[in-house]
């Protein structure tokens, strides 16, 4: 079991940047794959980036590509997603997700544990 607690989001206006955290606990953590996902009001969850168990492969979005990146501590328990050049369309609730498994994936149904998600808000 994974347990997921994401911090760092806010306000922020267009062109800026925020650096979100998950931390996690319980067993596994160094040997799963972890991404982050986003939910805007009245749209689905999104797949944003995704970084394989030892962090040396990454995926991300064509929509964040270039701006946002994944990184992963395993020594820290920890995964970040530093979002640079913030757009409005950008705001949204962000969530960090684990999935028993060593390789990334972009869909959420493969992804085991979730965490609460936080809330970024861009304004333009």
């Amino acid at each position: 079991q994974v347990q997921l607690v994401e911090s760092g989001g806010g306000l922020v206006q267009a062109g800026g940047s925020l650096r979100l955290s998950c931390a996690a606990s319980g067993s596994g953590f160094s040997s799963a794959a972890m991404g982050w996902f986003r939910q805007a009001p009245g749209k689905e969850r999104e797949f944003v980036a995704t970084i394989q168990s030892t962090g040396r492969s990454t995926d991300y979005a064509d929509s964040v590509k270039g701006r946002f990146t994944i990184a992963k501590d395993n020594a820290k328990n920890a995964v970040y997603l530093q979002m640079n050049s913030l757009k409005a369309p950008d705001t949204a609730v962000y969530y960090c997700a684990a999935r028993r498994s060593t390789w990334p994936a972009r869909s959420a149904i493969n992804y085991d544990f979730w965490g609460q998600g936080t809330q970024d808000t861009v304004s333009s």
